[in-house]
């Protein structure tokens, strides 16, 4: 009888996610925008390098807005930007409230 030695586990894939202040944050603005009638569906992706929220009009069709997390950009520009549906970076700093303003201004319509 042969013994087979014990191979640990590999260790998980680390993925970067956002925690639950994050999604608080970002929930609260998704909330409002879909009371609006801007927003319909929301997808999440949590990925090696990033965690991306995904805002969309309709199910089908291409994300209008993403919300990305990326740590290794913590002490460049920040780990938190906005980009639009053509992919253009359209905030990007180090507090999630201040970056997602730039879609709140959508909230603020004349009367």
């Amino acid at each position: 009888m042969t013994v087979q030695p014990l191979i640990p586990p590999s260790p998980a894939p680390e993925v970067v996610s956002f925690d639950r202040q994050e999604l608080g944050v970002i929930l609260s603005l998704y909330g409002r925008m879909v009371a609006a009638g801007e927003w319909r569906d929301y997808g999440m992706s949590f990925l090696r390098e990033m965690a991306v929220f995904s805002v969309f009009r309709r199910a089908a069709e291409n994300p209008l807005y993403r919300i990305e997390k990326r740590p290794k950009l913590r002490n460049a520009q920040g780990m938190y930007a906005v980009v639009g549906m053509d992919g253009q970076i359209l905030r990007r700093g180090h507090d999630l409230p201040t970056v997602l303003r730039v879609l709140e201004r959508k909230l603020i319509r004349p009367v």
